[in-house]
């Protein structure tokens, strides 16, 4: 690769599917037994709140059962040692990447561990079950739901993501399906501002034919031999 100094890396759910998490895609799915309409919409949350908060809450209790794995632990590395700029940016709302020692990072769909007030937007901290009318500490309303992305809304921090892939000399996807929007379009946006694009993937995606290189293979493996590539 030529002389990369800025960074921006994607992360979807392949990378946390090597720690035990189950995937929003395929039969094993985080959807199985569900409809999306049914557990990830404003729609559902105001038409079911108790399933859907009784979904989050599982995810929550799934999460803290698994631990980060050497991709994520390899990103974390990158982030601590990279002296360019860099920014990881991840689909998946568990905190493996964090867990791991991430720190320059963002997460556009949401945090399992946090509370959205729906009132206020105030965004607080949260483990164990959310209950549908928790309180919010900020304004006092009843309107504490998942601080998830719904389909239908607008992931967070757009503008500072979409600066960054612009300003990038290599844009990196990992572990993505290439098939969710907006982020599925970030390499075209890198492409256009002349970023090399690198893809690591179990298998080729939806999006791998906008990328100019992909290296297939477990995260586990293929990203440790990356960041031993970036760093020297």
């Amino acid at each position: 690769m030529n002389a990369v100094r800025n960074l921006v890396i994607l992360t979807g759910a392949g990378i946390s599917a090597e720690s035990g998490l189950a995937t929003f895609r395929g039969p094993g799915g985080l959807w199985e037994g569900h409809r999306v309409e049914d557990v990830c919409t404003p729609e559902a949350l105001a038409a079911d709140p108790e399933l859907v908060h009784r979904f989050y809450d599982a995810r929550r209790e799934a999460l803290a059962s698994v631990t980060p794995n050497a991709a994520h632990r390899a990103l974390a590395r990158l982030d601590t040692t990279w002296t360019g700029d860099l920014l990881i940016v991840t689909q998946n709302v568990d905190d493996l990447h964090e867990r791991a020692g991430a720190r320059r990072m963002l997460h556009m769909h949401g945090e399992l561990l946090s509370a959205l007030c729906a009132a206020c937007g105030a965004r607080v901290p949260w483990s164990g079950s959310l209950p549908p009318g928790a309180h919010c500490d900020a304004c006092g309303a009843a309107a504490l739901r998942p601080d998830i992305v719904f389909f239908g809304e607008m992931p967070y921090a757009m503008e500072r993501i979409e600066q960054a892939v612009a300003s990038a000399d290599l844009f990196v996807s990992i572990g993505t399906s290439g098939a969710v929007y907006p982020a599925a379009g970030f390499v075209q946006l890198a492409r256009h501002y002349g970023a090399e694009t690198l893809e690591l993937n179990l298998e080729r995606s939806a999006g791998s034919d906008w990328f100019e290189e992909t290296r297939l293979g477990p995260a586990s493996a293929l990203v440790p031999a990356w960041v031993d590539e970036m760093l020297g």
